[in-house]
């Protein structure tokens, strides 16, 4: 599985809002301009996640998004599959010879077993975890 733009940076409007969850709207032109995205390809996947329940839109000068759930209940899994689809290695697996087909269920189990298992709260922890190691390895 190929995971395109569309969820890898969509993760990342995820990621940025889980750490300032709890400290009101962000907007996505903060986002863009800190991670050098497109603004408005940002605004273009920020509509599915709020469709899907994932962020909060709040209008206003001091308006953005924000998370509508805590980071701990939103999986990568759940922000992949609202952007990117099906989590599937390969198309038509059912269409495929036992022992190959065998091959690719295991893979995609695999994969979604990761996704699913790994939060917002995960991801962030493990920035800041980065983060400290930096800190320390420079000092």
């Amino acid at each position: 599985m190929k995971i395109s733009t569309k969820g890898r940076y969509g993760l990342t409007i995820m990621i940025e809002l889980a750490k300032q969850y709890g400290k009101g709207p962000v907007s996505l032109k903060s986002i863009a301009r800190d991670k050098d995205l497109s603004e408005h390809y940002l605004e273009q996947l920020a509509s599915p996640l709020r469709n899907a329940g994932l962020v909060k839109s709040v209008r206003g000068a001091y308006g953005g998004y924000m998370l509508a759930r805590e980071p701990k209940s939103i999986s990568a899994g759940d922000i992949i599959r609202v952007l990117e689809g099906p989590i599937t290695p390969v198309e038509g697996i059912e269409d495929e010879e036992a022992v190959k087909q065998a091959l690719w269920l295991r893979i995609r189990d695999a994969v979604k077993d990761v996704l699913d298992t790994t939060t917002l709260e995960d991801l962030i922890q493990h920035d800041d975890d980065k983060h400290q190691e930096s800190y320390m390895f420079y000092i």
